[in-house]
């Protein structure tokens, strides 16, 4: 597993998720996706759901950081050791979960879940974080990685337009494990930055893998263009 993290080290992940209804939301079609991302460069990949977790992994001989989002309440990736054991035995070498300091729908501590995950699995954990507490606290837990995937995406956080660089250099600068930067990274030139800022490795997922979004930058664009005139 050690070398498993150092393959990502400076490198890209992309995210290959699609949300509930959309027409890309099918695993064979991830699993293409995969596959594009891939021979595209990509260092490893992150997947949502135990379906499509399985058909990237056996497609795509790369990394794979694998989560479920279930749930409507604030934690909703993988919340509860029963997802995050199926998220491993589903194929990931990573299972990501919510690495805030809200409470697990099952009672557990972060702590308690992340050692029954290695325990049980031999999995290793990304702790999806919104702040430099919270990756502290994560790595402290034993996490092997930390994310700043909740960066934003809490009651208690502030969302910008691009990615949190800022939380980026600070958790590097903090905590003694890997810290892939993820969350609003859009253009190449915001990827470099949040290597420079001390990111291990950075995922970039929407503006890769999610065409409705990208459609609707350039739609915007063109719209305001147009009423420019």
């Amino acid at each position: 597993m050690t070398s498993l993290v150092e393959q990502l080290r400076h490198r890209l992940v992309v995210s290959c998720q699609a949300y509930p209804g959309e027409p890309m939301r099918d695993p064979d079609t991830m699993r293409r996706v995969a596959l594009a991302a891939a021979r595209g460069g990509a260092a490893g990949i992150r997947a949502q759901g135990l379906d499509d977790i399985a058909a990237i992994r056996n497609a795509v001989d790369l990394p794979l950081i694998g989560l479920w989002k279930d749930g409507a309440d604030d934690v909703f990736i993988t919340p509860t050791l029963g997802h995050a054991v199926a998220v491993a035995r589903a194929g990931a070498h990573v299972v990501a979960l919510d690495g805030t300091c809200r409470p697990r729908p099952d009672g557990l501590t972060l702590a308690e879940t992340i050692a029954a995950v290695h325990e049980r699995t031999g999995a290793l954990v990304m702790a999806d974080c919104s702040t430099l507490d919270e990756g502290v606290a994560a790595a402290h837990a034993g996490a092997d990685l930390v994310g700043t995937t909740l960066a934003g995406y809490t009651a208690y956080t502030t969302r910008g337009e691009g990615p949190d660089l800022e939380l980026v250099a600070r958790l590097a600068a903090a905590v003694d494990v890997p810290v892939l930067a993820e969350g609003r990274i859009h253009t190449p030139a915001q990827a470099a930055q949040a290597l420079r800022a001390g990111a291990w490795a950075v995922v970039v997922g929407t503006a890769i893998t999610h065409p409705t979004t990208i459609t609707g930058w350039f739609a915007s664009a063109v719209a305001d263009a147009t009423a420019e005139e």
